[in-house]
């Protein structure tokens, strides 16, 4: 009996050293260079490998055998750098280092001279990358990401606490390790800090900033390090320094080229950095996106909608080139990024417009003449708001009207109305539905808004033709009052279409949908949310009709659109796929429906958790395909999951619950354990009943389902009451054509035939077909499969023949039904039979 229901770890990099000449740093790695045994050795302390060098000294890779035995970085000053002022550079590097204790910072260990006389200290080794090369080669996230930047913050106000500046801080001085798998930031390289508290007048020496020269890194250097004649720098150069390592890991990009310190002249670059603003970086990763969320491990749409707004303004704020207006202190800095990873309002704003203009003035004292035309625009700025307040006032008016209707309508102004009895929602529906012509005439924007929202009401419980009164009443008032192409006209149009495919009217539908989803593509976008769910309406419409290729071409159109602009996880998103694993089910493609489904289930137990609503679909869907390929105990065994789960999270009465508990019950059947299918589709039966009514098309199908289960348990003058009611309600309350009036009369004829009530059956199968006629797609495939199986009962097999290739020919796909169909039992040594399942199976291998 036919039943249709679906419903690397890095190489270590060693501290560095800066040069005396030009600042900039020469780095090596302990794995470039052959370990060399015979190298020296400086007190307890063994050379191994040279790890950098610069214009001071070199930093070598040693052992330590005595006290403890560990690796070291040792740092050793040049016999050319024995002035005065070198060695006192030494010293306060040494100095700085030893008188810091922060997980964030590399450790001084030790001190001293070698026996030529050189001095040298011993560190912390670090054997770690640089924090951008990490981040990139994890692919962390932009929290992740911003987390480690808090570190960083933190051993930074660390060293300033301690009346040091670092002045050189950037990727390559700021190391990453792991430590029980977390991310450990180290801070190396404080050779050329400066102390920010004299000890005494000779201290004053150790101030390295001097006129006519900078010391620092080019691209990471604040506007006041990087200028000459600015001689008190001060801890707010370092918050600039981590504001261009945030952009850096957030862009994938400086906010200034470094290289035009090379191709323009030093003024100019000066110039820039005094006066021009970075771009946002949300900014930035429009231009940069795809090398910035391949760092991320994401996508652009999804990275930019992340830093966008609280982020912008943090790195902004960072980089401001007044200092004034900078952060103060790393640990402002850092208590900010914490209030973005807590979504709590940040203190970061962007610069007023008092400040803007007396900075564009002193910059372009000669453009102020065209002020005028920057006071047009703000006017014009101005206007638009203005337009937007009325818009929002207007808005809030319409909703505040369409509550007062409601309320009026929930409200029972004469207590003898109730007669005792409770008020249902279906009452207050009809009633507010009878009275919104006469309530709301004059005011159509809100009586079309009221008649949407009852019409989708009404689909709601099934009462299509209620709901197809209202929309065409309200279409028609919005096409004469708002126009064929505007966005309301069009929803609703959308809403019409759904309600005639549940009417079984599929024409009328598609027609509706394609002319909604054409308006909205011009209207709105391809990409728009609103047109996205048209096309997805239209496409369970082509499945109806089986065409069920032109479905799969929409639908894949559409979920490369959600993923490119909404992103592979997005709600959106997840639901075309539940769709388009539905659409690969009805084309019989098992194997690929199957593979897709369980695909769509691991993002959404990832991302959306195992109780979400959407991921029992999918789990519901999955069974359902499961089901088709004839793999019952497994099918039985996901729905069973599936209706733990609902019922824990949902409820027993919830429509994702009854879905489950109906597809255990078909399944069981498919088993052939007819007592417990039956206990399960009379459970579904009065809860479907209990919730939705007795007249909605869910329990019209559960009627069919336990109807069926009957009648193969020979209960057939069960079966036959409960299909002629089903019957007779689909007849009044949808009409002959929709599918569950064909399903009911196709499985009455069938028990029927069990019955051997042979007249009456093929009378009734020779009316189904000819409603069936006048219905489209799917429904008349499962006529002539009904057919076929009531003509087989009757032992009528060349008929029964018939109607299976006519069902094979209008697009019937599921060779494990009718292998596993009771009522075709006594077709399957045919060869005709046989020739039908090669064909089938043909077309799914070639697809």
């Amino acid at each position: 009996m036919s039943d249709f229901k679906n419903s690397s770890s890095a190489k270590p990099r060693g501290l560095k050293t800066p040069s005396d000449s030009d600042a900039t740093t020469f780095s090596g790695e302990a794995g470039n260079e052959q370990p060399q045994p015979n190298l020296g050795v400086i007190g307890a302390y063994r050379l191994i490998a040279k790890l950098g060098e610069g214009g001071m000294g070199s930093v070598w890779l040693a052992d330590q055998s005595a006290p403890v035995k560990r690796q070291v970085a040792i740092k050793i000053v040049k016999f050319a750098r024995f002035s005065e002022h070198a060695l006192r550079r030494f010293d306060l590097e040494r100095q700085s280092l030893a008188i810091m204790n922060h997980p964030a910072i590399a450790k001084v260990f030790d001190a001293g001279s070698t026996s030529e006389g050189q001095p040298y200290f011993v560190m912390e080794y670090v054997g770690g990358q640089p924090i951008t090369n990490y981040c990139n080669q994890k692919r962390l996230g932009t929290r992740e990401r911003v987390e480690l930047m808090i570190k960083v913050c933190e051993g930074v106000q660390h060293a300033h606490q301690k009346a040091i500046l670092h002045r050189d801080l950037k990727p390559s001085n700021i190391l990453v390790t792991e430590i029980d798998g977390k991310p450990v930031p180290r801070i190396i390289d404080f050779g050329i800090a400066k102390a920010t508290q004299a000890l005494d007048a000779d201290d004053e020496a150790t101030s390295f900033t001097q006129t006519g020269g900078t010391l620092g890194t080019p691209g990471y250097m604040s506007p006041e390090q990087a200028d000459p004649s600015i001689a008190d720098v001060d801890t707010r150069t370092d918050v600039y320094s981590l504001g261009v390592v945030l952009y850096e890991l957030l862009t994938a990009s400086l906010p200034f080229d470094p290289k035009l310190w090379k191709t323009k002249p030093f003024h100019e670059v000066l110039r820039q950095l005094h006066e021009e603003d970075p771009k946002a970086p949300s900014t930035r990763i429009s231009t940069n996106s795809v090398q910035a969320a391949q760092n991320s491990g994401t996508e652009p749409h999804y990275l930019i909608s992340q830093v966008r707004g609280d982020l912008d303004l943090i790195t902004l704020k960072a980089l401001e080139r007044d200092r004034e207006r900078r952060y103060h202190s790393p640990a402002d800095l850092a208590a900010d990024l914490n209030r973005y990873l807590h979504d709590e309002p940040v203190t970061a704003t962007p610069p007023t417009l008092p400040y803007r203009v007396q900075k564009f003035v002193h910059r372009n004292r000669l453009a102020v003449l065209f002020a005028a035309a920057v006071g047009v625009l703000i006017i014009g700025f101005a206007v638009m708001m203005t337009i937007e307040r009325n818009r929002a006032r207007r808005e809030a008016d319409v909703s505040g009207r369409v509550s007062d209707f409601m309320s009026e309508m929930f409200t029972v102004s004469d207590p003898s109305e109730s007669r005792g009895n409770t008020v249902t929602a279906r009452e207050i529906l009809d009633r507010a539905s009878a009275q919104i012509d006469k309530g709301l005439k004059k005011d159509p924007q809100v009586q079309t808004r009221l008649m949407y929202t009852m019409a989708a009401t009404y689909r709601g419980l099934g009462l299509y033709s209620e709901a197809q009164t209202l929309l065409e009443h309200a279409l028609a008032i919005q096409k004469l009052a708002l126009g064929t192409g505007n966005p309301e006209t069009l929803k609703t149009m959308a809403l019409l279409g759904d309600v005639e495919k549940g009417r079984g009217k599929f024409s009328e539908a598609e027609q509706l949908l394609r002319e909604a989803m054409a308006g909205q593509e011009q209207a709105l976008g391809p990409d728009d949310p609103a047109t996205m769910t048209t096309v997805n309406l239209l496409t369970d419409v082509l499945n109806a009709e089986g065409h069920d290729a032109e479905a799969e071409g929409l639908l894949l159109r559409t979920l490369a659109s959600q993923q490119r602009t909404l992103g592979p996880e997005n709600g959106a998103t997840l639901r075309t796929r539940r769709t388009l694993m539905q659409n690969l089910n009805s084309q019989g493609r098992f194997a690929e429906a199957e593979k897709f489904g369980r695909e769509t289930l691991a993002i959404e137990q990832r991302v959306l958790g195992p109780d979400h609503p959407g991921t029992l679909w999918t789990m519901n869907q999955l069974g359902l395909v499961l089901q088709a390929e004839g793999r019952f105990p497994e099918a039985e065994q996901l729905f069973r999951e599936t209706l733990t789960i609902s019922t824990r999270v949902m409820g027993p009465d919830h429509n994702n619950t009854r879905a489950a508990l109906s597809n255990l019950g078909v399944t069981l059947q498919m088993e052939g354990r007819f007592p417990e299918a039956e206990m399960i589709e009379r459970q579904d039966l009065e809860q479907t009943r209990k919730i939705e009514g007795p007249e909605h098309p869910d329990t019209i199908n559960s009627m069919n389902n336990l109807a069926i289960t009957l009648a193969k348990e020979g209960k057939l003058s069960d079966s036959e009451k409960l299909l002629r009611e089903a019957l007779e309600i689909a007849m009044r309350t949808l009409g002959p054509n929709a599918n569950e009036t064909l399903l009911s009369w196709g499985n009455l004829a069938t028990t029927l035939a069990y019955a051997k009530r042979i007249d009456e059956s093929l009378a009734m199968f020779e009316k189904l077909m000819e409603n069936s006629s006048n219905a489209e797609g799917g429904a008349r495939i499962d006529a002539n499969y009904a057919f076929a199986g009531g003509l087989t009962i009757l032992g009528h097999r060349d008929e029964a023949l018939q109607h299976l290739e006519e069902a094979v020919k209008l697009g019937f796909r599921n060779a494990t039904l009718l292998n596993t169909d009771d009522e075709l039992q006594s077709l399957r040594n045919d060869p005709r039979f046989q020739a039908l399942l090669a064909q089938i199976e043909q077309k799914s291998r070639t697809r």
